[in-house]
């Protein structure tokens, strides 16, 4: 039987040659149809692109299926410091099971995820993976995303939502309000008293329910955060940076300080020692996260460790599956990790 030469890339048609079946049988076989293909003749086909070293057509696959084999993940930023973690996780889940995610940036607009999934559509992706921030307001561009994913899944595609809850689709939660709640009610219980809160922005949906917890926290304990022992910022280091210098400017009587996520945390070391305060002996501080870029931190920051990899093999099982009657919630929780940036009132 005649064999390519090594120089000429193998064909379907060579395959089908070789397995001694119709080219169409070959392509069913190889790229999945409607019409099953005997098992007999699978095996064959499958043994002789194995022998020839033939790649099959991921269109041709797409096409034959209606539905491509990938899979497509919507972030808020490739650097995004709270979902990069996310991303992350699923990435890893995603190369256990060999499957290809690709990534694209919403660039923090709801109005450019919203025009990512219509492009989207077209391309016929098995899933879409939504990991970005929605407002504590519904906005009218969240509401055409919403719209936009709805219609992908209409169409046959599946949809799961990170960190979304409320959302019409499978989601994955990070229980945020948990997770503050938890870091708080662990610090009280060091001695804290006197508390100013970093909030991140004010409309984030993340940031506002980590506010919730730390309030709900430290309210279960006696203690009372007024409006003003709030301070809003960035949800990044220089939003912490700033927000610190706003507390300093306030001279606020802080013994601790609780950040929405460890990179503004990192922010507010900064400043506090660009003011010449020693930490932890002035000033307290702890995140949440538990981000790698901490293992440079000095003191060790204290902060809640969230479940990433739990969270992208969970939104990859449910990419994979099949959408059911009713949206599904996985619900993960986090743990406060107690480290050297948080001694308690008599350990400083």
């Amino acid at each position: 039987m005649e064999t390519p030469s090594s120089s000429t890339p193998v064909t379907l048609e060579d395959v089908a040659r070789r397995a001694g079946v119709s080219p169409s049988t070959a392509s069913r076989a190889l790229n999945g149809s409607a019409r099953k293909v005997r098992d007999e003749y699978q095996s064959r086909v499958h043994a002789a692109a194995a022998e020839l070293g033939y790649t099959a057509n991921t269109a041709a696959q797409a096409v034959a299926r209606g539905r491509g084999d990938h899979l497509a993940m919507v972030v808020n930023g490739i650097n995004d410091d709270y979902f990069s973690p996310v991303a992350a996780g699923v990435l890893k889940a995603a190369e256990a099971d060999d499957r290809m995610v690709t990534m694209i940036s919403s660039r923090n607009s709801a109005q450019q995820a919203t025009r990512v999934v219509s492009t989207l559509r077209s391309q016929r992706p098995r899933a879409i993976i939504l990991a970005g921030g929605r407002s504590v307001t519904s906005t009218v561009w969240e509401e055409r995303l919403v719209e936009e994913l709805a219609a992908f899944q209409s169409e046959g595609g599946r949809v799961v939502a990170i960190s979304e809850e409320g959302m019409p689709f499978d989601t994955v939660s990070l229980d945020n309000v948990a997770a503050a709640s938890e870091l708080a009610a662990a610090l009280v219980g060091l001695g804290y008293r006197r508390v100013t809160i970093l909030g991140g922005p004010a409309d984030a949906r993340t940031a506002h329910d980590r506010v919730q917890g730390f309030v709900a926290g430290l309210a279960g304990h006696g203690i009372e955060v007024p409006p003003s022992g709030v301070i809003h910022c960035g949800f990044d280091r220089d939003g912490g940076y700033a927000a610190a210098g706003e507390c300093l400017r306030r001279r606020m009587p802080a013994e601790l300080v609780l950040a929405i996520s460890d990179t503004v945390a990192v922010g507010a070391i900064a400043r506090f020692r660009e003011a010449g305060l020693s930490l932890p002996a002035d000033m307290a501080v702890a995140g949440i996260d538990d981000v790698t870029v901490l293992r440079d931190v000095a003191p060790a920051l204290t902060t809640v460790r969230l479940p990433w990899p739990e969270a992208g093999r969970a939104a990859l099982d449910l990419a994979l599956q099949p959408a059911g009657a009713e949206p599904r919630l996985v619900r993960l929780t986090g743990h406060a990790v107690l480290r050297e940036s948080t001694p308690g009132i008599g350990g400083r």
